[in-house]
């Protein structure tokens, strides 16, 4: 080896350090404004005017464009340059996001973080992506480790500030405490970021990215708006099912029949990246879940502070700390034993979640919350490696982008179907609790027994309303939380079917 060579070997690693620095100070971005948001949701639920079910949209609709843009990740690094891409959608998400913070209605709001979660889609991929080329394949479960710490460090900052200054000024600031990293992140990807590369020959299947669009909205919009409208009973729900059965016919048909379709149907011929996206799915259903009912939780039926809210939620990136430092450790045995942890750690909190009542404490919420953090970490290294253990070089920027797309509609979705059980079991069990709050029950005659709630006056029957709701929410909650540990634990068993990298 020459001198020369010797000298350059050192620049070359310390280049990719400044890369891998970059990029994960941006995916710390946008992981904080995406976490950061669900400590106030109560409070915009009362600015606005919104039920809860009204206020999940702002975050199934910003999981849902990103859903639907990031597959155009590749697309867009391959025509415009990661660089340029990269640059864009930061300096946009940026924007977007101190719009939320002006949004004065529900619309607005959700209009915004649409346009947020779109700017915003391609960061993850496109990072991942930079990293995967960067480093060598013996170095990336450690590099996505580094990176991972992005995801880490966000959602223990964002929560726990978010929360205090919420409480000290309003919601809005949840949105405006995010964009000095915004301004840092920006700058660090014109100095660091330096492949510009481009194909301007390079088209998009627009008849593919239009259908799948169609499909995932329309499908989101039915699942978002199927409670409050009773179902099939709607014309609308009925119209907006229709168009997501006809969205996914044509991409499907279109997918197989184009010489060059939006998303090739050939990467599902690998078998790990086609278990690997099964597993993306469930991973995307259980990341986000918790962090949406939680704090409507702790605060409507506890009464607990945003600042509270927020350490609750930081507790959980906390535990995803624990989790990343010790799978790192643990990269040297079978990734699977680390994929089976991190489900069965979601499936325990969740079950224990499912035990909280009315008297809940922030203890309780803390450990649970960072038990699930641990579980995210152990599931987030092997499942990534194990996706792309065999997928060609060549197919790993689309391999990202369908990986991504899947995770993030498994969120989307499933936070909808969640809230939707909290909805539904609330209003059933307010009507069966309700057939008790009778003068033909005897426990209201007894003053020791019926106490505040004497329903000879009105102010006794509002009090007795007021803790039937709550009661009737708690169970609402208690299904849901069940229903997210029923996913987890269902899925351990096909975890052994995923080949180890270098297993014929």
């Amino acid at each position: 080896m020459t001198v020369s060579a010797v000298a350059e070997a050192p620049k070359a690693d310390l280049e990719r350090y400044f890369v891998l620095g970059t990029v994960t100070l941006a995916t710390m971005m946008f992981a904080m404004a995406v976490t950061n948001s669900y400590v106030v949701l109560p409070q915009m639920q009362g600015s606005l005017s919104a039920t809860q079910d009204q206020i999940a949209w702002s975050v199934t609709f910003n999981l849902v464009a990103m859903a639907v843009l990031t597959p155009t990740s590749g697309w867009l690094a391959d025509r415009f340059g990661r660089r340029a891409v990269m640059l864009w959608c930061v300096a946009g998400f940026s924007v977007s996001t101190l719009l939320c913070g002006t949004a004065t209605t529900l619309e607005a709001l959700v209009a915004y973080r649409i346009a947020q979660g779109a700017l915003g889609a391609p960061i993850t991929p496109l990072s991942q992506a930079i990293i995967l080329n960067a480093f060598p394949r013996h170095q990336h479960a450690v590099a996505t480790a580094v990176w991972g710490m992005g995801v880490v460090v966000g959602p223990i900052i964002g929560p726990t500030l978010g929360g205090f200054i919420a409480e000290a000024y309003n919601w809005r600031w949840v949105f405006f405490m995010i964009l000095p990293v915004c301004v840092l992140s920006v700058l660090g990807i014109w100095i660091f970021i330096t492949e510009s590369q481009s194909d301007r020959n390079n088209r998009l299947d627009w008849t593919g990215f239009l259908a799948l669009a169609l499909a995932i909205g329309s499908l989101q919009l039915m699942l978002d708006r199927g409670e409050r409208l009773d179902w099939f009973n709607s014309l609308e729900i009925i119209v907006e099912a229709s168009l997501a059965v006809i969205g996914f016919y044509i991409f499907v048909v279109h997918s197989f029949t184009s010489t060059d379709p939006f998303l090739r149907p050939q990467l599902l011929l690998d078998r790990n990246f086609a278990l690997g996206l099964v597993f993306a799915l469930v991973f995307g259903a259980l990341a986000f879940v918790p962090m949406v009912l939680l704090p409507t939780l702790l605060q409507d039926l506890r009464g607990f502070p945003d600042s509270v809210v927020g350490v609750v939620l930081a507790a959980r990136g906390v535990g995803s700390m624990i989790g990343t430092v010790t799978v790192v450790w643990m990269s040297r045995f079978d990734p699977r034993i680390s994929l089976a942890i991190g489900f069965l750690s979601q499936g325990f909190s969740g079950l224990f979640m499912a035990q909280f009542d009315l008297n809940v404490s922030i203890w309780d919420a803390m450990w649970t919350s960072a038990l699930q953090g641990i579980g995210n970490s152990y599931l987030w290294v092997p499942l990534t490696v194990l996706a792309f253990a065999t997928l060609p070089a060549r197919q790993m920027g689309e391999g990202t982008a369908v990986f991504h797309l899947i995770r993030n509609l498994g969120s989307a979705l499933f936070i909808s179907v969640c809230v939707g059980v909290v909805v539904h079991y609330t209003g059933v069990n307010y009507s069966v609790i309700s057939e008790h709050i009778s003068e033909f029950n005897e426990a209201f005659h007894l003053s020791s027994v019926a106490g505040g709630w004497n329903i000879d006056t009105l102010d006794g029957v509002a009090r007795a309303g007021r803790e039937v709701e709550r009661q009737a929410s708690m169970i609402g909650y208690i299904n849901a939380f069940y229903l997210f540990s029923a996913v987890s634990f269902a899925i351990v068993p096909f975890i052994f079917f995923l080949k180890l990298p270098g297993e014929k």
